[in-house]
């Protein structure tokens, strides 16, 4: 056999083996393409929400009460500490809230507004209260006659009967789907006192007074995501709604004006409430 039949023989050889090692590699299973494992979905607390709260508070008035006294031509001639019938003013509440959240990185920022009824009330009583009532019954001789002085018990009871806050919240997610967040603002509120004074031999004097005070609220909170677009938080806020000053007239034992009680109170409420929040438009995922 010549030299080039030999050569052509291995040519044809090696071509099978090469064909067959083909047709066996296109009969194999293809590897598996590994992809790259996805990322868990991140909350995102941005976007509107609505929801309710209740809790309960202990709040407190602390009351400076004077005695003024009142000559013949009614003008004021002096005036009395009587000493301090403060309270505390303890309750349930419930309410409404409803807010804005943005978030950027690990910060949120927002602004939520609340609505609350209470039944906060306390009631303060100052016994043995030393109190001059007028010495005649207009038109007094002149001069007139020194006054008398005789005791009383002096109660002095105030209510919330409803609050509201405006306020800004500053936070950051310490863990998906949790928020800490510090918050402060305004605070409004209707404070409402009934005072009343009872004299041996004078009978009773009253007064009832009614006024929304404006003050501020500053706390903190924590929030977490239960599922879908609800969220759940527990927050303290403490509120003061400053100084304010109620007057009214003392009567003597002949029914006419004998002086006048001031009490001048100063009142706040340290509240503790949990709530439940819809976030509008449901949950935000960041990918």
């Amino acid at each position: 056999m010549s030299k080039e039949i030999r050569l052509g023989l291995a040519i044809v050889a090696l071509s099978w083996v090469v064909a067959g090692q083909g047709t066996r590699a296109a009969d194999m299973p293809a590897a598996p393409m590994l992809k790259a494992p996805m990322r868990a979905p991140i909350y995102d607390w941005t976007g509107f929400y609505l929801g309710v709260n209740g809790g309960g508070s202990a709040g407190r008035s602390s009351t400076d009460v004077d005695l003024g006294t009142i000559d013949r031509l009614f003008a004021i001639t002096g005036q009395l500490p009587l000493g301090s019938p403060s309270g505390f003013l303890v309750g349930g509440l419930g309410g409404v809230q409803v807010g804005y959240n943005w978030q950027t990185s690990a910060a949120v920022v927002g602004f939520e507004t609340d609505i609350q009824g209470t039944s906060e009330k306390g009631d303060g009583v100052l016994g043995a209260v030393r109190v001059n009532p007028a010495a005649c019954i207009a038109p007094c001789p002149v001069p007139a006659p020194p006054p008398t002085f005789t005791t009383g018990i002096l109660d002095y009871a105030q209510k919330l009967p409803w609050f509201g806050t405006a306020r800004a919240r500053i936070g950051f997610t310490p863990l998906d789907r949790w928020l800490v967040y510090a918050t402060g603002g305004l605070a409004y509120g209707e404070i409402t006192t009934d005072a009343s004074v009872t004299v041996a031999g004078a009978g009773t004097s009253a007064g009832s007074f009614s006024q929304t005070r404006l003050g501020w609220a500053a706390g903190a909170g924590i929030e977490a995501a239960l599922g879908g677009a609800w969220t759940a938080k527990v927050e303290y806020l403490h509120l003061d709604f400053g100084s304010f000053t109620n007057t009214y007239l003392a009567l003597n034992s002949g029914g006419l004006f004998g002086g006048f009680i001031a009490g001048t109170s100063h009142v706040t409420d340290d509240i503790m409430r949990v709530g439940v929040n819809y976030r509008l438009g449901g949950p935000f995922i960041a990918k």
